[in-house]
């Protein structure tokens, strides 16, 4: 099992065979035993050799050089199909109680796929269909992928890692089928309740009610069913799918609903020709009738017009009054009929691939609760307060209900439940009422609508947010409670100066910081200090431990990356503080006590975890705090079980994949305030995640807002003194020993790709792209044969001539490689060339020598290159001297560059920082640079970190990637 940072961890893979999810763990670890996963030994081709299946990159381990694809018995764990939506879901919770693990990019995968299955089935993008399981006819849902979502398909179809596809299936029927199974559970989900209300239909009951009744019931089957009413429905249902199916094109027609102007009935419902890939691009039906055009249109848009408007009469019968006017273009509607379009008609509409745009309001909840407070301001309560502001003041409440943006009497509510209208509009603004929300608020107007409560109980009942069909829309509070509230406290409350003992003077965006931390410290609360990266969060947390003078020490837990940095910063801003390393052989319960900052790494924390108990801690403070994202991981664990009066995270990064990983710092932070992670789920991340919910956006920032502190360093109203990072694309030309390399390697490549398949054409393919990309950055890097360097690469000379005018001009740069044998051939080429310092950090290093050139480069004042490989010097580093940055060769990964880049542009830097990111014409650099400029943000998480995503491009797609354009040879 690998090991990171000193702890055991689980590598989890998976896979999709017919009709169940597997998943396994790397290297023959036991995954725990879960419900809804059964044991089984199941037989899967994996690339690997005699010994066994070869390790994953996530675990760390380097792989044997000769692999080939074969066949393995792997104990696994099992789901049936439906339930591996929810296993998929539950995974991080449910794997993380027990031990440590990784997701493999198999599993990643998955997941992300499920979560295009819930937005699919939250959007109504699916058809109710009627198939065949196992000889029996089973009402089935299943996903209509037309515009954006076919386009969203195919790039899941281009990015399934192939242990994906383990069980030898291919990749269209590994993704149709694992789609099938997860939109039918998410649409079940989704409609918990009966499509039809009524008697249930029994055993004997018309294939058609048994059918529908089947579409939301536990087992879908429909045993004892005639043959020919079976082929009746189906064929009906097929031709339903298949007329929906005809909307994947690349325009559409589109329908929008507008409200009546004032003093005005009708809505009208206009239609429109809306481009499927780009849905601004949006032309009414009567420019259409006049002529009117947009790119990508067919050849007779009005025909494509009427076909569509003839479908979607089927789905809103009302259009075929519209379509009585040889022209069509709009149509009115009543307040009925537009309730029945709102609730009925448009999702069946957007879900057989017709563009919809409804206003504003519509599917939001209208009727809400509105909190009142204000401090009381009696003797009695100041005595009680004690100080200041704490969470047992008492203070006035009122609960108002609101619909809209409107206040109401429980007298108007009455009166609009007695109405029974859908749709009304309350003092102008037109909402939507139902029958669940109403009855909701007429059940809180008998309860108590005002008194007292303290601080602490309003606190929870915003974090709470009312109730699923009465929720908390508005919070008005005054006071420290307000500013609490507000999620504004760090520029409402008067900020601290910097505090005596410390070393220096805070910026005043700093003491802003250090106001807040201290306030809800003041509180018992923890917080998170969620500062972009650079703009000194330790030097915040520092001021807070002197400004706070405590009997009690602070723990704090960090990457051992940082345990140096923590120990200089401490002795260079707060030498009054004792500091003691509690990590290494060395280590002594004894010195914990008599320390101020006790620090320690996450590896550590977990080891000594009842060593660390036995500890009364003021506080506990993580330093990257992203690596409790995962709320079952043992680190995780093991730093919530460190009792403490407040908790402090500390992180540029909050949340970097999904809402859960909020969920996770905050429980740290303030254990228990947001409710079980299920809950978090079901209120906030997938309505969030999954349906873009606005309102449930507004809730989740009202229950966070007090306990985070975000300010990002390019906002000029937090720090006006940061200068500008300029980024560029500098475009390089091949000469033509180049050129000659790259043609030869594509047609050596291209052949041996041809006649390989599976897991051997996977290794080619990245072998492919790392020769051409050596060969990008020079013909010495491909060939390895020792020669000369000058005049033989454009990149090369290109970054001659800018080194050359950086170091005239004074100036430091860093240049940042991703290969260690080619900045080893580049560092004393470039020394010698410049006659100038270049210094070489990479892996190899020890951290003396690493520390000694940081040094030199931060306090030399010669011009010089620091030349730095990107894995070993992307994060950690402080290189402020620098102001400009070259990135040789790209990882084709933004946010690690931009990592790289954050090692000089950050707090200190004083000039604006020139970005360089050399890329050559006409090659695989450049067409995989627009490549990834266009990639959605979906298609790019499954990107990752790496170009695994390529090795499963066709062979014609990978000829036109790999060729070399004509004319870019200088």
């Amino acid at each position: 099992m690998p090991s990171f940072q000193g702890v055991d961890v689980l590598v989890v893979q998976g896979c999709w065979l017919p009709g169940r999810l597997v998943l396994w763990a790397e290297g023959g670890g036991d995954l725990p035993e879960k419900s809804g996963m059964s044991p089984e030994v199941v037989t899967l081709r994996l690339p690997g050799t005699t010994r066994g299946p070869a390790p994953s990159p996530e675990s760390g381990t380097e792989p044997p050089k000769r692999l080939s694809l074969r066949s393995y018995r792997i104990p696994a764990r099992v789901t049936p199909g439906p339930e591996a939506l929810a296993t998929l879901g539950d995974l991080e919770t449910e794997l993380g109680t027990d031990e440590d693990w990784l997701p493999a990019a198999s599993v990643r995968f998955l997941q992300l796929l499920a979560g295009f299955a819930c937005d699919l089935a939250r959007r109504g993008r699916m058809l109710p269909q009627l198939v065949m399981a196992d000889g029996v006819p089973a009402a089935r849902w299943r996903p209509v992928l037309t515009g954006g979502d076919a386009a969203t398909y195919r790039d899941f179809a281009a990015a399934m890692p192939p242990v994906v596809r383990a069980g030898d299936t291919g990749v269209g029927r590994t993704l149709r089928d694992a789609l099938d199974a997860m939109v039918d559970s998410a649409a079940r989900s989704v409609l918990p309740e009966r499509l039809l209300h009524g008697h249930r239909a029994g055993p004997k009951a018309p294939l058609p009610d048994r059918w529908i009744a089947a579409l939301t019931a536990d087992d879908p089957a429909l045993p004892g069913s005639r043959p020919e009413e079976v082929r009746e429905l189906g064929a009906a249902l097929g031709d339903w799918m298949r007329a929906a199916n005809e909307a994947n094109g690349p325009v559409r027609v589109s329908f929008r609903l507008t409200e009546p102007a004032p003093e005005e009935d009708d809505w009208r419902l206009a239609f429109a020709l809306q481009s499927a890939e780009d849905p601004s691009l949006w032309l009414p039906a009567a420019d259409v009738w006049e002529g009117a055009r947009f790119p990508g249109m067919p050849p007779r848009p009005d025909e494509t017009l009427l076909a569509g408007l003839g479908r979607a009469v089927r789905l809103f019968r009302l259009l075929h009054v519209a379509l009585g006017d040889q022209r069509p273009a709009e149509m009115a509607l009543s307040t009925g009929e537009a309730h029945d379009f709102l609730t009925q008609a448009a999702p069946l509409l957007q879900a057989a691939g017709f563009g919809v745009q409804l206003p504003a309001w519509a599917g939001r909840k209208a009727v809400g609760l509105k909190l009142t407070t204000r401090s009381k301001s009696s003797s009695k309560s100041r005595a009680a307060a004690g100080s200041g502001f704490g969470l047992e003041q008492l203070v006035d409440f009122r609960v108002d209900l609101v619909i809209g943006e409107h206040t109401v009497t429980a007298e108007e509510l009455a009166e609009l439940a007695r109405l029974k209208v859908p749709l009304v509009r309350v003092r102008g603004q037109w909402v939507e009422l139902d029958d669940r929300q109403l009855k909701a608020a007429l059940k809180a107007v008998g309860r108590r609508r005002e008194g007292e409560l303290t601080a602490g109980e309003v606190l929870q009942q915003v974090i709470d947010g009312g109730e699923e069909d009465l929720p908390l829309v508005e919070v008005d509070a005054d006071g420290e409670l307000g500013d609490l509230l507000s999620g504004q406290a760090a520029e409402r409350i008067a900020p601290l100066p910097t505090p005596a003992g410390f070393q220096g003077t805070l910026r005043p965006y700093q003491e802003r910081g250090l106001s807040w931390l201290s306030f809800l410290s003041r509180l018992g609360l923890g917080g998170i200090l969620a500062d972009d990266m650079g703009l000194g969060k330790t030097a915040q947390t520092l001021s807070l431990l002197l400004a706070s003078r405590a009997e009690k020490p602070t723990l704090l837990v960090c990457p051992m990356s940082l345990v140096s940095n923590w120990q200089k910063e401490a002795a260079r801003f707060a030498p009054s503080i004792r500091v003691y390393v509690h990590h290494g052989g060395s280590r002594r319960r004894e010195a914990i006590t008599d320390a101020d900052l006790v620090i320690t790494t996450y590896g550590t924390a977990v080891r000594d975890l009842s060593t660390l108990q036995l500890t009364t801690w003021e506080r506990v403070v993580c330093d990257e705090a992203q690596a409790i994202k995962n709320s079952g991981t043992r680190q995780a664990q093991a730093v919530r079980a460190i009792k403490a009066r407040t908790r402090i995270a500390l992180t540029g990064t909050p949340v970097e994949n999904h809402l859960a990983e909020l969920w996770s710092i905050m429980d740290f932070a303030n254990p228990g305030l947001l409710g079980p992670a299920k809950r978090f789920r079901r209120r906030f991340q997938e309505p969030i995640e999954v349906r873009r919910d606005q309102d449930a956006a507004a809730a989740l920032k009202r229950a966070t807002g007090p306990f985070v502190l975000r300010r990002l360093k390019t906002d000029k109203s937090i720090i006006s003194d940061l200068p500008e990072k300029n980024e560029m694309k500098v475009w390089c030309t091949l000469t033509p020993e180049q050129a000659t390399l790259y043609q030869a390697v594509v047609e050596d490549m291209m052949a041996t790709i041809e006649s390989t398949e599976g897991i051997e054409r996977r290794g080619n393919v990245l072998a492919a792209m790392t020769k051409l990309k050596q060969v990008c950055n020079h013909p010495a890097h491909l060939l390895k044969d020792g020669s000369r360097l000058p005049a033989r690469s454009g990149k090369l000379a290109r970054l001659e001539e800018l080194a050359e005018e950086i170091v005239e001009d004074g100036d430091k740069a860093l240049v940042f490689t991703q290969y260690s044998e080619w900045g080893s051939l580049l560092q004393p080429y470039l020394a010698a060339h410049l006659d100038r310092p270049v210094l070489w950090l990479h892996g190899g290093l020890s951290k003396a020598r690493r520390d000694e050139m940081v040094e030199r480069f931060q306090t030399d004042d010669e011009p010089m290159l620091f030349l730095l490989s990107l894995k070993a010097a992307g994060t950690g580093l402080n290189l402020t001297a620098a102001n400009h940055v070259v990135h040789f060769d790209r990882w084709w990964n933004p946010a690690v560059e931009d990592q790289a880049t954050d090692r000089a542009f950050r707090i200190g830097q004083s000039r604006d920082v020139q970005v360089r990111k050399f890329i050559c014409t006409g090659t695989l650099e450049e067409k995989i640079d627009v490549m990834i400029e266009r990639k959605k943000a979906l298609a790019s998480s499954v990107v990752g970190t790496g170009e695994d995503w390529i090795t499963d491009l066709s062979t014609d797609q990978l000829r036109e990637l790999f060729a070399l354009e004509n004319g870019v040879v200088h």
